[in-house]
């Protein structure tokens, strides 16, 4: 199966076309732009989901569902936040169809046209602020911490499954405070939220910074950003999260009656994950044999694969598998035995390496025999053959040195390529080769864009959690003075 995934090294970008594929995570639909999450890739997200919902909720988050069509008219009440969307719109403008008058299938009814056109939500804050307004009347009513669960539609012209489609699944937080500062803790919150999520679950390693105005999403104050590394040396903004200020709270008239009796208007945040993150866990861990998942995030961490020739051999070995399997399933652990009769074992051993299951088992009666069992790891591709005694304990604690490899072995290439650079002409240079940079930036967007412009590079994140920016210098393009360096990449 390995031979059927081009090489990273000769097309990167075919490389993971291929893993989303063979791995059967997902594949194209019918609907330009849009994918099929296949069952094993769809289980990776559920994964995800309960590990990021229960972080939520032990946040005070609580989960709601709002309307997936929004009146155009709302998106007319926040200037910038409909700027920043408005060529990414799908638009509703009829609500019913009609047979053919000419016979051959059905057309848009002209007699059915929507008094006022409904936008397919790409981002719901003007229909949840236009909801808030509802249930916001006092301070008692403070906070509200919704999060919803959905699909959205940003109409992409140029897609690739997982990393950028026109319709995907996502998390949206929004949250209403009394206080600007009750605010923007909560968006710090969550942020950390992201980033305990992404280094602890995924194994990948981020950076938390605060995006530059340019990069900020549209209608926020402040953006707080956790940006990952890929094995390109692109980066990947894997989650967002954003004060908003006052901004929907004015559009959409939301005040509450503070303790004196005055009206106050509310303060925001919103904060959201996509299956973007399906798309940076390929990137960041796999390799030409295929898909390399984290335990944490596995379907099936351990897969027991029989080895036998007769039929008592069979029942022999798949006893001592169930044996095994309730043992590893009483610590939790998530198990398949392949029982499969119709395919042989090399193949099951191939297709279970490009699915990505972190341990593998294989056995046959001479094992049986010996009380030894073959074990397998997929993220060293290292095989060892141990005793059948205490093996669940030992898988136990060989899934944990698996995830914390598969993270060492990501911050490792992460951290090798991060480099300082304060020269104009190396940097254009630096920045083609991947990797990022940290340079000093003057702090106006017109050098941002001129960078951008020259070199495709723009400004990830200005750092948080990394005390070597915060050092005064000359901005790499300008010359002009700088309070710190910024985190420069080539991005997804």
């Amino acid at each position: 199966m390995a031979k059927e995934i081009t090489p990273r090294a000769e097309n990167y970008s075919q490389w993971y076309n291929d893993i989303v594929v063979k791995a059967d995570l997902a594949e194209q639909s019918a609907v330009r732009g849009c994918m099929v999450i296949k069952p094993y890739g769809y289980a990776i997200w559920e994964k995800m989901q309960s590990v990021l919902d229960k972080a939520f909720k032990e946040t005070g988050v609580q989960n709601a569902y709002f309307p997936l069509f929004i009146p155009k008219s709302f998106f007319s009440k926040e200037a910038e936040h409909v700027a920043g969307f408005a060529k990414e719109c799908a638009v509703v403008t009829h609500h019913r169809l009609m047979n053919n008058p000419d016979g051959k299938g059905v057309v848009v009814d002209p007699e059915a046209r929507l008094e006022e056109e409904l936008i397919v939500r790409p981002t719901s804050e003007t229909i949840i602020w236009s909801v808030y307004k509802n249930w916001i009347k006092s301070w008692r009513d403070l906070p509200i911490l919704c999060n919803q669960w959905c699909n959205v539609v940003r109409w992409e012209m140029r897609t690739r499954p997982f990393l950028r489609t026109a319709e995907f699944l996502w998390q949206e937080g929004h949250t209403a405070h009394a206080s600007a500062e009750e605010a923007q803790a909560k968006a710090e919150q969550m942020v950390g939220v992201y980033a305990k999520f992404a280094r602890e679950t995924m194994a990948l390693p981020v950076i938390v910074g605060h995006k530059s105005p340019n990069e900020r999403f549209a209608g926020a104050l402040d953006t707080l950003t956790i940006e990952a590394m890929m094995q390109d040396g692109k980066a990947l903004q894997a989650g967002t999260s954003h004060f908003l200020g006052q901004n929907f709270a004015k559009s959409f008239d939301v005040q509450y009656a503070d303790k004196d009796g005055s009206l106050q208007y509310v303060w925001a945040t919103s904060w959201g994950v996509s299956t973007r993150l399906m798309g940076a866990l390929i990137m960041a861990h796999s390799d030409d044999n295929g898909l390399v998942l984290p335990p944490a995030l596995a379907p099936i961490q351990v897969v027991m694969v029989p080895i036998y020739k007769t039929d008592e051999e069979r029942d022999a070995v798949l006893g001592k598998f169930a044996e095994i399997k309730t043992a590893l399933e009483g610590r939790g652990i998530r198990v398949r035995i392949d029982d499969r009769d119709t395919l042989r074992p090399g193949f099951k051993f191939a297709e279970w390496e490009m699915k990505g299951v972190p341990v593998r088992l294989a056995m046959g009666s001479r094992d049986l025999e010996a009380g030894s069992v073959e074990v397998a790891r997929r993220d060293t591709l290292t095989k060892e053959t141990l005793s059948l005694e205490g093996i669940d304990a030992h898988i136990q604690a060989l899934l944990e040195e698996v995830q914390k490899g598969i993270y060492d072995k990501a911050l490792a290439f992460r951290d090798a390529n991060i480099r300082k650079c304060d020269d104009w002409n190396e940097f254009q240079t630096e920045i083609q080769k991947g990797g990022f940079l940290l340079c000093h930036w003057d702090g106006t967007p017109e050098t941002e864009q001129a960078i951008k412009d020259a070199t495709k590079a723009t400004i990830r994140c200005i750092p948080v959690d990394s005390c070597v920016c915060e050092e005064k210098g000359r901005d790499i393009f300008s010359g002009k003075p700088s309070k710190c360096r910024v985190v420069y990449a080539i991005a997804y």
